[in-house]
């Protein structure tokens, strides 16, 4: 299950609680998240299009699991970011960004 916010235009964004079952390399082999150097690019481009990217993100900010590729972050990037952030509860600053993204119009 997964809670809903209405945004300000109407919209409903959901926050998946179930989020591993719907990840894009739940179909993979878990050692492609668990690299070094250069494939951690290729890990990465995994997680680009994924539908649960901020909760995969979340899940290993708020846990601060320290190896692999998590939410199309490596373990470098978000140790950076939660020094910058030491404090942040995760789920709701994602939750929040995730909301203002969908609030946003979008031009063509």
């Amino acid at each position: 299950m997964g809670t809903s916010v209405k945004t300000d235009v109407g919209t409903s964004v959901m926050w998946n609680e179930d989020w591993a079952s719907q990840a894009a390399c739940r179909v993979s082999q878990p050692d492609q998240l668990f690299v070094r150097g250069a494939e951690q690019n290729k890990a990465k481009k995994m997680c680009a299009g994924c539908p649960v990217k901020a909760e995969c993100l979340a899940e290993a900010l708020e846990n601060q699991i320290e190896w692999g590729v998590w939410g199309g972050m490596t373990e470098r990037e978000r140790r950076a970011l939660l020094k910058r952030n030491p404090n942040a509860k995760w789920r709701a600053v994602l939750e929040q960004a995730r909301v203002g993204a969908a609030a946003k119009p979008v031009t063509v």
